[in-house]
C-alpha cells in the first residue's frame, strides 16, 4: 500500500507548503536494468508499447521506493513528432536522434495541426492514463519530454544550434519561439490526461555549453512564455554546473529545478532561487548512485538534506546499470535523517532567503 501522502507530499513541497518530510523521488529517467527484469518490461520494447512503459515507470516506485513514477525513459518523443528519425537503442541504450529534418530550412517549422496524434504522443498519453490507474491518486505521476532548446538542437543538429547563436540570431529565435511551443502544447495534453508534472529536460541550455548571456537572448523569453501557459506544475533540468543561470532560471516561473552534482554549493543555490522556486537533486547518477556503496549514497544524500535541498533525489537520469539497492539507499537515507531529526528534537526548516 502506497503512502497516502506522497503526492500531497510532492506537490505542497513544490508549492512551498509545510511537509514532514522532503520527498524521494527522480524527476529524471527511472529505468534500469534491474527493474527491466523485475517488472518484465524492457528497452527497447518498453519505449513503444503503452503496458510495458507503465510497468517498468511503476518499478521503480514498487520496488526501489521512490516517491513518484517518472516516465517516458528517453528525450526522442518530440523530435519524432517533429519528422526526426529515431534510433530505438537498446536493453541498456535509450533512443536516440538520427536525423535533423530541419537543418536546412527552419522556417518551415510550424507547430502541427494534428501534433496531438503525431508519432507516440498519443501513446504516452496512454500511458499517463493506465499510471493512474494502477498507482492510484496516492502516487505523483511526472512526465519528462524534451525542453525548447533540446528539440530545437535536435531538429536542426547541436552544431548550427550552438552557430546560428552567432550566425544567425533571428533565424534560431525564430525557431526556438515554434519548439518553445510545441513544448506548451505537449503539457497540455499530459495534463489532460492526468500527469501531476512535467520536467523540461535542456541540457543544451545550461552553461557548460550555452553561453549565460545567450541564455537569457534566447532561452529566458520562451521558459517564461511555457510556465506562464497553461496549468499545472512545470519542473526544469538543466545538466552541468546550472549555477550562472540559477537565478534566471528561477524567474521564470518553474516550480522546481533539477540541478546536478556540479552545482557544488548548495546553500550559495538556494540563496540564488530565494523562494522563487525549489530546488531538486543532486546525487552523482554516472558517480555514487551508479558505482558507490549505500553508505557512501547516503553520506551524498544526507549532505544534500543538511544543505536545504527541497527534493531529494539523483542529479540526472538513473544510469541503465544502476542497482536496485542504490536507489533504495537514497530513499533510507531521507528517511534515517528524519528519524535522527525526531531522536534528538530537531526540526529541519530550511527558511527562505
Amino acid at each position: 500500500m502506497a503512502d497516502p501522502d506522497l503526492r500531497d507530499r510532492f506537490l505542497n513541497t513544490l508549492k512551498g507548503k509545510a511537509v514532514d518530510k522532503v520527498p524521494a523521488l527522480s524527476v529524471t529517467q527511472t529505468g534500469t536494468v534491474e527493474l527491466m527484469k523485475k517488472s518484465g518490461a524492457a528497452w527497447p520494447e518498453a519505449h513503444f508499447d503503452a503496458e510495458k512503459m507503465a510497468d517498468l515507470a511503476l518499478s521503480a516506485h514498487t520496488f526501489a521506493g521512490l516517491e513518484a513514477v517518472r516516465y517516458p525513459f528517453c528525450l526522442t518523443v518530440l523530435s519524432e513528432a517533429l519528422s526526426c528519425k529515431i534510433n530505438p537503442g537498446r536493453l541498456d541504450i535509450q533512443p536516440s536522434p538520427g536525423s535533423n529534418p530541419f537543418a536546412e530550412n527552419p522556417e518551415t517549422l510550424e507547430l502541427p495541426s494534428d501534433f496531438a496524434e503525431r508519432g507516440r504522443i498519443p501513446l504516452i498519453a496512454n500511458v499517463t492514463s493506465i499510471l493512474r490507474k494502477k498507482a492510484g491518486e496516492e502516487v505523483p505521476l511526472i512526465a519528462g519530454m524534451e525542453g525548447p532548446a533540446s528539440l530545437a538542437s535536435r531538429l536542426v543538429g547541436t552544431y548550427n544550434f550552438l552557430t546560428w547563436t552567432l550566425r544567425k540570431p533571428e533565424t534560431l529565435k525564430e525557431f526556438i519561439k515554434v519548439t518553445g511551443a510545441v513544448c506548451s502544447r505537449y503539457t497540455e495534453v499530459l495534463y489532460e490526461a492526468g500527469a501531476d508534472a512535467v520536467c523540461i529536460v535542456d541540457g543544451i541550455a545550461g552553461p557548460d555549453t550555452l553561453d549565460p548571456k545567450d541564455f537569457e537572448i534566447f532561452m529566458r523569453p520562451e521558459y517564461e512564455k511555457l510556465c506562464r501557459a497553461g496549468k499545472g506544475i512545470k519542473l526544469i533540468h538543466i545538466c552541468g554546473n546550472s549555477t550562472p543561470i540559477l537565478k534566471s532560471i528561477s524567474e521564470c516561473g518553474f516550480q522546481g529545478i533539477s540541478i546536478e552534482e556540479k552545482v557544488t554549493d548548495l546553500r550559495a543555490a538556494k540563496k540564488l532561487v530565494g523562494s522563487k522556486t525549489k530546488l531538486i537533486g543532486n546525487l552523482a547518477s554516472s558517480g555514487v548512485m551508479l558505482n558507490g556503496t549505500c553508505e557512501e549514497i547516503k553520506k551524498e544524500a544526507t549532505k544534500c538534506l543538511e544543505e536545504g535541498i527541497d527534493i531529494l533525489a539523483p542529479g540526472c537520469g538513473i544510469a541503465p546499470k544502476t542497482p536496485i539497492k542504490n536507489i533504495k539507499a537514497l530513499v533510507e537515507a531521507r528517511d534515517e535523517y528524519y528519524i535522527k531529526l525526531e531522536r534528538y528534537g530537531c526540526s529541519r526548516y530550511i527558511a527562505d532567503v
